[in-house]
């Protein structure tokens, strides 16, 4: 090793020591005498001194040093005069007796500090730079501590790490697949994976009962803040099982993962049903670390003469606590946060229950102050509070007011991000109808178990069949999802029935599964775990990129690389691809 220590490890009781540091120069501080220069490893900073009265030549050295020089110094440990608390090497520094310039650099296009000037575009271009920075470098240091912890707990349970091929076929159900031309199959293509769930559900046929694996999947889809065109799972599935199996296990990943990565301990993780979840928060993946729950109108309010509730499916509402004192350009601002197309409401009714205890609606034209009353009782209201009310059709009204329970509850301060509110929501709708296609498809995937007691329901009202499905939430994320499998072949040939797919299209998508089940499969069941989600909620963290090395801009580039890119024509001839393009 060219280094002796790092330069995060050097305290008081070093004093004395010859040691021998490298790393990079963060910066330099030319003060009459002195010299004094600031140099960065991953491991930390530590203060390197020059006095001209013992060396002005290695002093004149030190002061060409520019930001970012790789450097080697050697010299002793010596008190600092000024200490600096805050850092680990903060009562120390190097009296350095040689230096050595290892490479020299370029002025680097932004600071390589905790609080850069760089925006967004430009340090990913140049994500390697970024990358010096704590808070980027700490999120992969995070990233790794749970990766860790994931492999622990998991092979002390008993689950086999096993990997399962990247180039794979192509499935029509879920998001677009990244294909790849075969070159010794013209007019063939591999499918990159969306996730292993075919492979894994063999290794349960083959006896393999308990695997994992910390895997790379791709999904060809729209870009947000959660999503990435690869990305991270932690898949796994488990044999001779039942689904209370399951939530216990993983429940306990997460218990452990939180207890020691961040030295907190979980209570026990609430169950909720899909039913539930929608109709007291208007989503499947509701942030309960506040309340502000819906609450259900249409009894007290139809037939009232008020044509807004009366033409609605469903009047519901939320109230927000001290709220009552918004005044009307507030008010305003919620009716415009709704109205805008990504939500796309037409209209927002409330009622004060002001600090005198009088009652004040939006619609007190329609209603009179008995009414009102009711309303608040409905509610629970008290002086200072708020009530928001919204109508229109059921599912999209609930929408629409979930996202209006959630900008709540960010004005209000009830999101923080430094409390953890994980759920597990069960019991997810087997199929979701599609208007467009006219057809049923997985809400999960086509290899989701119905509830038994359901499966009749297949033939007569297949949207009321529930599946055997479940998903982890933590603070309005869905973090996890996974169900029991089908193992059976006449029931999965039912499902791809109901899923609309031949005798002929299920036989050439997925005859190898179904061919396996006839081998002996045994019950099975998994989760598979979104790793950048879980570190980047663990980092208090809005988008998953800054948990992710080298991540996609929001057009699906990499910047650094510039890719994706064109190809030469001899690689698309020899994969027999034309184009017009």
């Amino acid at each position: 090793m060219l280094r002796t220590h790092t330069c995060g490890e050097l305290t008081i009781s070093d004093l004395g020591k010859e040691v021998t540091l490298t790393g990079w120069v963060q910066k330099s501080r030319d003060l009459g005498g002195m010299t004094f220069v600031d140099m960065r490893d991953r491991y930390g900073i530590t203060q390197l001194t020059f006095n001209s009265d013992d060396n002005a030549a290695l002093r004149a050295q030190a002061r060409e040093l520019g930001r970012e020089f790789v450097i080697k110094v050697s010299g002793k440990v010596i008190e600092r005069s000024s200490k600096n608390l805050k850092m680990s090497t903060g009562e120390i520094e190097i009296k350095v007796s040689s230096l050595e310039v290892l490479n020299a650099a370029k002025l680097p296009p932004f600071l390589i500090e905790d609080e850069t000037d760089g925006g967004e575009d430009l340090r990913m271009k140049y994500r390697y730079l970024d990358l010096r920075r704590n808070p980027v470098r700490n999120n992969l240091v995070l990233r790794h501590k749970m990766a860790q912890e994931v492999r622990k707990y998991l092979d002390g349970m008993d689950f086999i790490e096993v990997e399962t091929p990247v180039l794979i076929k192509s499935t029509p159900e879920g998001a677009r697949d990244f294909v790849v031309p075969s070159r010794m199959n013209p007019g063939e293509f591999y499918a990159l994976p969306q996730s292993p769930q075919t492979f894994k559900q063999l290794l349960m046929v083959s006896g393999f009962d308990r695997y994992f694996q910390i895997v790379k999947c791709f999904r060809d889809e729209d870009l947000r803040a959660d999503r990435q065109p690869e990305f991270t799972q932690i898949d796994c599935e488990m044999a001779f099982i039942e689904q209370e199996d399951i939530l216990n296990v993983f429940e306990g990943l997460i218990r452990i993962m939180f207890k020691n990565v961040k030295d907190i301990d979980l209570a026990d993780v609430p169950r909720m049903t899909y039913a539930d979840a929608m109709r007291l928060y208007g989503s499947d993946k509701p942030d309960t670390r506040f309340e502000m729950q819906f609450v259900e109108m249409n009894e007290l309010v139809k037939e009232k003469g008020f044509p807004v509730f009366d033409n609605a499916e469903l009047v519901v509402g939320i109230k927000a606590k001290n709220c009552a004192v918004y005044t009307r350009k507030q008010l305003d601002e919620l009716t415009d946060f709704i109205k805008r197309p990504q939500i796309g409401a037409t209209g927002l009714i409330y009622l004060r229950h002001n600090s005198d205890g009088t009652l004040k609606s939006s619609v007190d034209k329609f209603y009179n102050e008995d009414e009102l009353k009711k309303w608040s009782e409905l509610y629970h209201s008290e002086p200072g509070d708020l009530i928001l009310v919204m109508a229109g059709p059921t599912e999209k009204v609930r929408k629409q007011l979930s996202e209006l329970r959630l900008e709540m509850g960010n004005r209000l301060g009830l999101r923080d991000k430094n409390v953890f509110s994980p759920l597990w929501v069960l019991d997810f709708p087997l199929l979701e109808w599609d208007e467009e296609n006219e057809r049923y498809h997985a809400m999960h995937h086509p290899f989701t178990s119905p509830k038994p007691d359901d499966i009749a329901l297949l033939d007569t009202n297949p949207g009321e069949v529930r599946a055997n499905a479940y998903d982890m939430v933590i603070n309005g994320t869905e973090i996890g999802g996974g169900s029991i499998r089908i193992h059976d072949r006449t029931l999965q040939a039912l499902m791809f029935k109901h899923l609309g797919f031949s005798n002929e299209e299920a036989q050439k998508q997925f005859g190898f599964l179904m061919d396996a089940f006839e081998y002996g499969a045994p019950p099975h069941g998994g989760i598979a775990f979104g790793f950048d989600r879980l570190v980047s909620i663990f980092a208090g963290l809005d988008s998953i990129r800054d948990v992710i090395a080298f991540p996609k801009n929001n057009s699906g580039r990499d910047v650094m690389i510039d890719s994706p890119s064109t190809i030469s024509e001899v690689q698309l001839k020899e994969l027999k691809i034309k184009t017009d393009l």
